[in-house]
């Protein structure tokens, strides 16, 4: 794991404008593994035009070759599984088996299914007396977080480069060795010069730079609702599309009729999966009031298994890790239960955070209405399903969610009336070819699959 001192500009690597630079710091020891340059707008400037010289060709090589080279890609991410594992474990501090299985897993499947979609995808049809043609909408330039820095790159790059945009990636600035990874990745599968960029940076300047750039047709961005504010207005004011993937508070609607061990459990494994970072995590665990207190004593023996340090990692550094512990103060604060975890730390290094679980809280409490992304779980309790129905949708987010009972029939019901984009049924397993985003202030657009891969087209009619 060796930074590159440079920007991945044009199909090389390239000195930076500046000599500024950004440490990379392991969040579980708190050590410095290395540094990358702290890129400028002049940098964004010269990604952007070597997107822009590289758009035509892209656009017009044919769907079936993109897709090759697409799946060359998928084959050196594969290729490369234990080294992006072992460097998403140092930047990101996630547990090396959750590292291979998650952060270099994931994305492999990711980068196949747009290698297929690519091939398959009806990129032109007839309508009535009309010819529709799907077209690729530019150069898009992609903004993704450090909770999952393999995956939101893939989930964001592999469908634009299926669409036939060129791409300029601005990296999180906590987890840039991963995209440089994804860089060599990109180099080695033969992917045309200028078709995929990358700028490290911070956000408040490389970010900035890249949203509002003129050369840029589509800003794609995954992250805090209040950063998604900002992007949402820089390129509302240049009449230019966003995709934005914000902040989720998923209800985990625990129905009567359910297994109740197991939908605790695996809503527990859920919250606490990747130190509780994941914007679609079920932290708030709703549980009829008649088994309201075997869930709770159910969720206090389960989270008793999230050892820090060994099953859960630290989070991401310290600005985190003191946010995180001040939701925990807050919940004590406001008076809900703590049966798990605490504010202290649990280690005498590193950016630990207790595994947390909270009983006895109300929907207005501010633990059950804003986004934590810690391992901390809250868990509430109903009257019958329209009470749950008004606390589940009782938030500003609506990004993901689960619902659980003994017939699949009576969960879907309950599920297509949550103000959600996504919801797991009794546990469903994870499908890539699946849209992914959210309602209300969750975001704008989704990812994944078919759906992800229209972001990132337009559309042209022909009369005949």
């Amino acid at each position: 794991m060796k930074a590159h001192d440079g920007m991945y500009i044009g199909g090389a690597w390239r000195p930076a404008a500046t000599a500024d630079t950004i440490a990379v710091v392991n969040p579980a020891d708190e050590q410095v593994i290395g540094h990358v340059p702290a890129g400028s707008a002049e940098d964004i400037d010269a990604a952007v035009h070597a997107a822009r010289k590289a758009f035509p060709g892209w656009a017009a090589t044919a769907p079936a070759e993109r897709a090759a080279l697409i799946g060359a890609l998928r084959d050196q991410l594969a290729a490369r599984k234990d080294e992006i594992a072992e460097t998403v474990t140092a930047e990101l501090g996630a547990p090396l088996q959750f590292s291979q299985m998650v952060h270099a897993g994931v994305p492999v499947l990711v980068a196949g299914s747009y290698a297929e979609l690519a091939a398959t995808y009806a990129f032109e049809e007839k309508v009535g007396n009309s010819t529709v043609y799907a077209e690729p909408l530019g150069v898009v330039g992609a903004i993704t977080p450090w909770n999952y820095p393999l995956h939101q790159v893939v989930a964001k790059v592999a469908p634009a480069l299926a669409a036939g945009c060129t791409v300029v990636l601005k990296p999180a600035e906590d987890t840039p060795l991963t995209a440089q990874l994804f860089a060599e990745a990109v180099d080695a599968a033969g992917i045309p010069a200028g078709v995929f960029n990358l700028v490290t940076g911070v956000g408040a300047v490389a970010g900035q730079a890249l949203a509002a750039h003129e050369g840029v047709d589509l800003v794609s961005f995954t992250g805090s609702t209040a950063v998604g504010r900002q992007i949402g207005a820089t390129a509302g004011a240049a009449i230019k599309q966003v995709a934005l993937e914000l902040g989720g508070k998923s209800a985990n609607v625990i129905l009567p009729s359910a297994d109740l061990a197991k939908a605790v459990n695996v809503g527990v494994a859920n919250v606490m999966g990747n130190s509780g970072q994941t914007c679609s995590a079920w932290t708030r665990m709703l549980v009829h009031r008649d088994q309201y207190d075997e869930a709770v004593e159910l969720a206090q023996a389960a989270v008793a298994k999230y050892v820090p340090g060994e099953r859960v990692g630290p989070l991401v550094n310290a600005k985190q890790q003191a946010r995180v512990r001040g939701y925990i103060e807050k919940g004590i604060e406001e008076g809900a239960r703590l049966v798990a975890g605490g504010p202290e730390s649990p280690l005498p290094s590193g950016y630990y955070v207790r595994p947390t679980v909270f009983a006895d809280v109300t929907p207005e409490m501010t633990i059950a209405q804003e986004e934590i992304f810690g391992p901390v779980l809250s868990i509430l309790k109903y009257e019958d399903e329209e009470d749950a129905l008004r606390i589940a949708n009782g938030t500003v987010y609506g990004l993901a969610g689960a619902v659980w009972a003994a017939e699949p029939a009576e969960a879907v019901a309950f599920a297509r009336r949550m103000d959600t984009g996504q919801v797991d049924i009794n546990g469903g397993r994870f499908n890539p070819l699946a849209p992914f985003g959210g309602y209300k202030q969750s975001g704008v657009g989704r990812e994944l699959g078919s759906h992800g891969l229209t972001e990132y087209l337009q559309t042209k009619s022909l009369q005949f």
